[in-house]
């Protein structure tokens, strides 16, 4: 199985091991709700600090991406992974709505700080061709953790919330070890007209916003990624809807976490014998199918069936897309363009649990699965028809749109409506740990 990521380099390997440490001790934010009511808080006040903590989703892309390239991709993790220890101890200890409501923000925006300076630093140390597998190797990761964090989760919570807290922050604390014991810093580029371009950039996202080719391949990423959040955000009201239990969610969970570890390995050592936009094309279609096919389905049977078809998207979507973001960005801003694309993933994921929402409840069920179905199909369509201006800007550094023929391994080189089905809806929300497709 490892042999899907032969010849990837020890930084990659390091940043895989690391994550799943960390996500193995993604605990509390699942039974966030559950240790508010603990609290005595529940309700309007609940929404307060699910908010936050969805605000610093938005926030932490934003900032680490800055910093990654600012002041360095593990400068950034450390202050990221730290931030949100102390914010772990600060959460469990506040003593009321607004201390947990800002403990909240800070630990979402500290742990989201994270990922745009580890898809940078794994840009910087893996050449193009093999960017694909080593951002699949890293969901690989997130995926393993998470799927042994909700088995591992519910044990802790029933022997006292505290376990949460104390297992999520010495898992950050503990991939924090890894990142100054382990990890090394790529070499800069030092490209002559480096500082010129630097200097017009500038140090923040005006770099970014002026990338009309990356801006429009945001958009239609987000509109990819808010169809497959919807697997956390509407498919719970449509299992309760159906009179089903919530176990039945958690069954959809688990056949999830099981198809996308067994299956992401396989499905990108055959895929990435072929051009990788059509490969996203149809991975994004098979997840907007598998959403769509929930409106039709009042059994356990099938709403399995429309998690398998979603699920083998996913596995075969991964790493596709911050693969393409990598490949466009120039050397110098590889963190904000990651910081971008994670950003992106944050405003799909409250655009879901808002608007997806809105249109279950308010509108009906059907009125959100075929807009799903619809902006999926046209969102897929998107980035082929723009295929010509990706293989223009990337066909010097491993083109994202020609065939990638696997080579022998190489030596590692350092290179450039209803309250009640809202309350659960915002429960199960919080699930996330999944990375994007």
């Amino acid at each position: 199985m490892f042999s899907t990521f032969r010849g990837l380099p020890p930084t990659v390997w390091t940043l895989f091991a690391g994550t799943i440490v960390n996500r193995i001790g993604y605990l509390v934010t699942p039974f966030l709700v559950f240790f508010l009511a603990s609290r005595g808080i529940a309700g309007t006040e609940t929404s307060y600090v699910l908010g936050a903590l969805g605000a610093g989703n938005l926030i932490g892309p934003a900032v680490g991406g800055l910093l990654a390239d600012r002041i360095g991709r593990r400068p950034t993790m450390l202050i990221g992974l730290v931030g949100a220890a102390a914010a772990q101890g600060a959460l469990f200890l506040a003593p009321g709505v607004a201390t947990m409501a800002a403990a909240a923000l800070l630990l979402s925006a500290t742990g989201a700080m994270v990922g745009p300076a580890v898809y940078a630093l794994m840009a910087d140390t893996v050449d193009a061709a093999r960017r694909q597998r080593a951002y699949g190797l890293f969901g690989w990761g997130i995926n393993i953790g998470t799927a042994v964090a909700g088995v591992l989760g519910g044990f802790l919570a029933a022997h006292g919330y505290w376990l949460l807290f104390a297992v999520d922050a010495g898992s950050m604390l503990l991939y924090a070890g890894v990142v100054v014991t382990r990890l090394t810093e790529a070499a800069r580029p030092t490209a002559k007209d480096l500082p010129q371009q630097r200097k017009k950039d500038g140090i923040g996202y005006g770099v970014v916003l002026r990338d009309r080719l990356l801006l429009v391949l945001l958009a239609l990423f987000g509109v990819q990624l808010f169809v497959y959040s919807l697997t956390e955000v509407a498919l719970p009201l449509a299992i309760h809807d159906s009179g089903l239990s919530p176990a039945v969610y958690g069954a959809m969970a688990a056949v999830n976490a099981v198809l996308v570890v067994a299956l992401q390995p396989f499905a990108t050592a055959r895929l990435a014998r072929f051009p990788q936009l059509p490969v996203l094309a149809s991975g994004s279609l098979l997840v907007a199918l598998g959403v769509a096919l929930t409106g039709v389905a009042d059994s356990v049977a099938g709403y399995a069936l429309s998690v398998v078809v979603w699920s083998l998207g996913e596995a075969g979507v991964a790493g596709i897309a911050a693969a393409v973001v990598a490949n466009l960005a120039p050397a110098h801003a590889r963190g904000r363009y990651q910081g971008a694309f994670s950003w992106t993933w944050g405003v799909a994921r409250f655009g879901s649990l808002t608007l997806g929402v809105t249109l279950y409840t308010s509108i009906g069920p059907a009125a959100l699965w075929w807009t799903a179905l619809g902006a999926g199909v046209l969102a897929a369509a998107g980035p082929l028809v723009l295929a010509r201006r990706i293989g223009a800007r990337t066909d010097g550094k491993g083109s994202s749109v020609r065939r990638v023929t696997p080579t022998r391994p190489m030596t590692p080189a350092l290179s450039p409506g209803r309250t009640s089905n809202i309350d659960i809806t915002i429960a199960t929300a919080q699930t996330n740990g999944r990375p994007q497709p």
